[in-house]
């Protein structure tokens, strides 16, 4: 078989030589950095056996599928410790997660931090050892009575569920066998520092009447140091939790009585505000019209679109004058329904409609998170209508819209292209020219991407944005998806130059993604510390004591009249005091007013990171706030 590597040379092996042999082959050096292979675009572990012609790349920890590989190995690691230390124990499952692995267990002992302290020196023990991972294939009814003579009901379960004549394979580390479908390390030599971070509940497939398990999830590294610089990243995230700042900002909270949807508060009220009218000022330049579309919709609607195939069990349900509506959970039918008001010409496109579009969607109430993931939100969603030979253009036209919008607020981004799912609606030559088509617009900017197969919507490929925040931590926020099947669907249509009637295609985006979890992202990734533009309360004025407060009503009323937005601390309070309480609230600055400033007009000016400006004019130090609010200045 023929073997194609990046740089396109091609080597020739044997049918069935494994991931580890062909990159012994290639350099010894490499086969002892690597963690496996992608092998026409599917990730394989190093014991693997290939048996076709294949590209192949090598992965190593670094690789975003070296981690995969790397940390699914070491939930095998730590289910095979706990199967030692915890005969009794029934296993689930144990996948890698985008920030480490978790393992859910059946058991009546319930797991203890002091359990995690003794499940990880066994891990130690284990990997000292160095077990091989040996994969081996079982039929069916094999696999069901091998694992129903352990009592391994969820494995059972598991294999049940698996189609008639799909391989089932399973691997062995030492004395504990699992169904997986891998891939996995050749051995556990490479894991050297490891972590048990917590444990949750969890439900079995995430169904509330099946029963609650155990889940510890963990983290592990090839090298000591990684880790630790992982742990510190850890502890700094804890300090900009986004839940914790919301509430000490007066941004936002969550209560009981709503659970999953979120209450803004006055200053998180401004800040949404500033985020929308800024959304809207650059889409108007960007050539966008506004629209608004209901949230509850006739059932029907939601049929044709194949939202209901594909996401009832998300939606929310009512009924109305005895017929069966639903609470949107995209904006986009909404959207077609404005576009079939009228017949356009092909003169009129494209169209571009932006919707601040409130979705609601049922989210299981364990996964709830603050504003990262809730039951209702807004989407700054967008849909294009365009000719196919505008399709190109107008992408490019998207993507550096949203290159402008996240360098605003200081983000770096890469971007992932996803392909067509399973699940998918219409033809593969429609696919094609859709993805074809995304391609295309991103070497038109030269713009670097990685490649999801198979991770598509199911009406269309798609670009995703990731953007990095200031602690390295990547957020999927901005996606544009090109859609042929919602345009048949409901038989859109414009009149060409050839007076024929004929479908436009159409574009779905985001920038933001939503307005809520965009707030919740920005809180974590300035720590509260928003830049000037962006603050709620962007200066506060301190007067030294009460005989200043006159003085200081002046002050804050020139700035006012600006349009900055100014607070004052007129409590009788030492002025020590008042600064570390502004300081405690992250406003940008501080205006300390004493019989100094009083005298010579002057403020004396702090920022919150502590310096001290000086004194200056009340006009030097408005000019230099509004030049900062002008040029969307990232500081401290």
């Amino acid at each position: 078989m023929k073997i194609t590597l990046p740089d396109n040379s091609v080597k020739e092996y044997e049918r069935g030589t494994t991931v580890y042999e062909i990159t012994s082959d290639i350099s010894e050096g490499l086969a002892r950095a690597a963690v496996g292979a992608v092998v026409n675009g599917e990730t394989m572990g190093m014991q693997e056996p290939i048996r076709e012609d294949s590209t192949f790349r090598v992965v190593k920890f670094e690789d975003k599928e070296g981690k995969a590989i790397f940390w699914h190995t070491s939930a095998h690691l730590m289910a095979y410790a706990i199967q030692r230390l915890f005969p009794d124990v029934k296993f689930a499952i144990g996948p890698a997660i985008d920030d480490g692995f978790y393992y859910d267990f059946d058991t009546e002992h319930r797991f203890s931090p002091e359990d995690l302290e003794k499940i990880e020196d066994e891990m130690k023990k284990i990997v000292k050892e160095n077990p091989v991972l040996e994969r081996y294939e079982m039929d069916r009814d094999e696999a069901i009575e091998h694992f129903s003579k352990l009592n391994e009901i969820y494995k059972v379960d598991l294999i049940e569920r698996i189609p008639a004549g799909e391989v089932i394979s399973f691997y062995r580390l030492g004395d504990f066998v699992d169904l997986c479908r891998g891939p996995h390390l050749k051995d556990v030599s490479k894991i050297k520092a490891m972590k048990l971070m917590s444990i949750a509940g969890a439900y079995w497939h995430g169904d509330e009447k099946e029963k609650m398990l155990q889940r510890i999830y963990g983290v592990t590294f090839e090298k000591k140091k990684d880790l630790d610089e992982y742990l510190e990243r850890i502890e700094e995230a804890k300090k900009r939790d986004h839940r914790k700042l919301g509430k000490e900002l007066g941004l936002f909270s969550m209560h009981d009585e709503g659970p999953g949807f979120p209450f803004f508060h006055p200053n998180g009220m401004v800040l949404r505000n500033i985020l929308e009218n800024y959304w809207r000022d650059e889409h108007t330049k960007a050539g966008y019209d506004e629209i608004k579309t209901p949230i509850i919709l006739n059932e029907s609607l939601w049929h044709q679109s194949g939202h209901w195939d594909h996401y009832k069990d998300n939606m929310y349900f009512t009924e109305i004058d005895e017929e069966d509506y639903a609470i949107k959970p995209m904006n986009c039918p909404g959207s077609i329904l404005v576009y079939k008001e009228n017949l356009y010409s092909y003169r009129d496109l494209p169209m571009r409609w932006g919707e601040l579009g409130l979705v609601h969607r049922h989210e299981l109430s364990g996964a709830l998170h603050g504003l990262f993931r809730v039951r209702a939100f807004t989407q700054d969603d967008a849909h294009l209508f365009v000719l196919s030979s505008q399709v190109k253009d107008e992408l490019v036209g998207v993507i550096k819209l949203a290159d402008k919008i996240y360098k605003d607020f200081g983000f770096k981004y890469h971007i992932e292209l996803s392909t067509r799912p399973e699940n998918s609606m219409g033809t593969e030559e429609q696919w094609e020219i859709a993805t074809n088509g995304l391609i295309d617009a991103l070497a038109e900017l030269d713009m670097k991407y990685i490649l999801n197969e198979g991770d598509g919507a199911f009406y269309g490929p798609k670009i995703d944005f990731h953007l990095e925040d200031a602690i390295g931590r990547t957020w999927q926020c901005g996606t544009i998806q090109l859609d042929f099947q919602m345009p048949e669907r409901f038989e859109l249509e414009y009149i060409d130059s050839d007076g024929e009637r004929k479908r436009p295609v159409m574009l779905h985006r985001t920038i933001f993604g939503s307005m809520e979890r965009f707030i919740g992202i920005l809180i974590e990734n300035y720590a509260g510390k928003f830049p000037m533009w962006l603050s709620p309360i962007q200066i506060s004025v301190l007067p030294i004591s009460d005989k200043f407060n006159d003085y200081a009503m002046e002050v804050i009323s020139t700035l006012k009249s600006h349009g900055l937005r100014v607070d004052a601390d007129l409590r009788a309070e030492k002025i020590g005091k008042k600064i570390r309480e502004a300081q405690l609230r992250k406003l940008p600055y501080m205006l300390v007013i004493g019989e100094k400033e009083m005298e010579s007009k002057t403020v004396s000016v702090r920022a919150r990171n502590g310096e001290d400006l000086g004194p200056m004019s009340l006009k030097d130090f408005m000019d230099k706030a509004l030049k900062e609010v002008k040029d969307k200045v990232i500081s401290e």
